[in-house]
């Protein structure tokens, strides 16, 4: 037998073995095994590769078993009790399995006696959390996912270092990805000279040292700020200009961000330690048996962080769960719309069931792919009657969701398949009909720079168009 004969048996035995492993593979939705198993079968070599490199949610062994040790020994810390737990008493019982869905995924009961205000822009979240590291006494816990050396990266970088100098305990993690140009600028290096307590999240690697080390394009997407224990930012933004020089043409960046104060500190707290000892090492336990500070009167919020090992489908699990919970309006705005086929159906249902339903999404996107799987989705929504905007006064990056006036999510998930299934993401869940005004107002003000897309202009798309739409949106659950 010729060694050509002999090369083909053994790429047919490969392309078969990973078929089957396609196929065994748990939580795997049916779209993303039969897209595998097209792109292992048609692209000799190339699909093979493909599939070793990305096919596969593998965090790396050791860093595995140190998620799981640092999730064991923080379950073991105490949770608030009454009476913080009673004010979350509040949530009306219509939402209480919403809440439960919460907890099953990061293990927090909704706490009540917070307060919370929405940031009028990207500035001034920035500027609001340098003002916040200054006036730190105790420590000051950071994650950003990008974190870029222009002028407000650089403001809360010269923050720190100044809380550092006057003895406050600063500690900060950046993805190795997103914060590449920060970690490997001199700013950096200031930042650890100065006392501050630096780590990189999920270290950058070339594509072939993920075959052994882990998948490379898993990464920390939180964006976390916690000021002494009581103080906490969650939203949709980078510590970065929303001019966002590293993509300029599509700037500027629209975000969302709201400053928490009350006993949700302490979540986003146990989830900043859960990334700070996974990266470090450094137990950060007794931290975390702080009394919590509450606001009286104030709302119940909840924390939810998902990941790579958190349990399976939580992401979308509680994006239907809030999307089957409206009754009158849901508003919703994400910059990357690629969902499952059941979040579809459920807005589509949402819709079908009289909800006034309306999806706000960037006209333009950073992501040419995202861009075309979305709009393969448009018009099964506007034919259900899903109102769709798309937001021309830049990069809209927020991610909102509003129920019915009065609950609502925001945080750094987004509505597709890397925050479903690679990202390290962190939410927030609130009953409260003021802060959840504020964010419905400003999803309102969204409207005002927006376009309607309708069931004429969809239907006027070309031939060419709506293929190449619904080519991307076929290969999606394998991006």
């Amino acid at each position: 037998m010729s060694a050509t004969w002999i090369g083909v048996g053994v790429h047919i035995l490969i392309e078969a073995i990973l078929i089957v492993r396609v196929m065994l593979r748990p939580h795997r939705e049916p779209a993303a095994r039969i897209a595998w198993v097209a792109v292992i079968a048609s692209l000799p070599v190339i699909g093979i590769l493909a599939y070793l490199l990305f096919g596969e949610v593998n965090l790396g062994r050791r860093r595995l078993a140190r998620k799981r040790t640092v999730a064991s020994e923080l379950s073991s810390l105490p949770t608030a009790k009454s009476p913080i737990a009673e004010a979350a008493r509040e949530v009306p019982e219509r939402y209480h399995s919403l809440f439960a869905l919460g907890r099953s995924i990061s293990g927090f009961d909704p706490v009540g006696g917070n307060s919370g205000e929405l940031m009028l822009d990207s500035n001034a979240a920035i500027d609001a959390i340098a003002a916040d590291i200054d006036a730190a006494q105790h420590h000051v816990h950071l994650i950003f996912y990008i974190w870029l050396t222009d002028n407000n990266g650089l403001k809360i970088a010269e923050a720190l270092q100044r809380a550092a100098a006057r003895g406050v305990t600063c500690r900060a993690i950046a993805d190795g990805l997103g914060s590449r140009a920060m970690i490997r600028s001199r700013h950096w290096r200031a930042l650890i000279d100065a006392g501050v307590e630096a780590a990189v999240a999920l270290p950058f690697k070339t594509p072939l040292a993920g075959l052994v080390g882990g998948r490379v394009d898993l990464r920390n997407h939180r964006k976390i700020v916690v000021i002494d224990g009581s103080i906490t930012y969650c939203g949709s933004q980078n510590c970065a200009d929303p001019e966002f020089r590293v993509k300029p043409k599509f700037a500027p960046w629209v975000d969302v961000m709201v400053r928490f104060e009350g006993p949700i500190a302490q979540q986003n707290q146990r989830l900043f330690a859960s990334d700070w000892m996974t990266s470090t090492k450094e137990d950060l336990r007794d931290a975390l048996r702080e009394p919590p500070t509450v606001r009286s009167p104030g709302f119940p919020a909840q924390v939810i962080g998902t990941g790579p090992t958190a349990r399976a489908s939580a992401m979308p699990d509680l994006f239907e769960s809030l999307i089957f919970a409206a009754r009158r309006e849901l508003v919703i705005t994400t910059p990357y719309y690629v969902p499952n086929e059941a979040m579809q159906s459920a807005l589509r249902t949402a819709a079908y069931r009289g909800v006034d339903v309306t999806l706000i999404l960037p006209a333009r996107n950073d992501s040419w792919i995202v861009a075309g799987a979305s709009r393969s989705n448009y018009a099964d929504l506007v034919d259900a009657g899903v109102k769709i905007y798309e937001y021309a006064g830049g990069l809209l990056h927020a991610k909102t969701l509003v129920v019915d006036g009065n609950l609502a999510l925001i945080g750094s998930a987004n509505m597709d398949r890397r925050s479903f299934d690679l990202n390290y993401e962190n939410n927030i869940l609130f009953y409260d009909a003021g802060l959840a005004a504020a964010v419905r107002e400003r999803q309102q003000h969204y409207l005002t720079t927006s376009r309607l897309v309708t069931r004429e202009s969809v239907a006027a798309w070309s031939g060419g168009r709506r293929l190449w739409n619904n080519t991307l949106a076929v290969v999606s659950p394998i991006l």
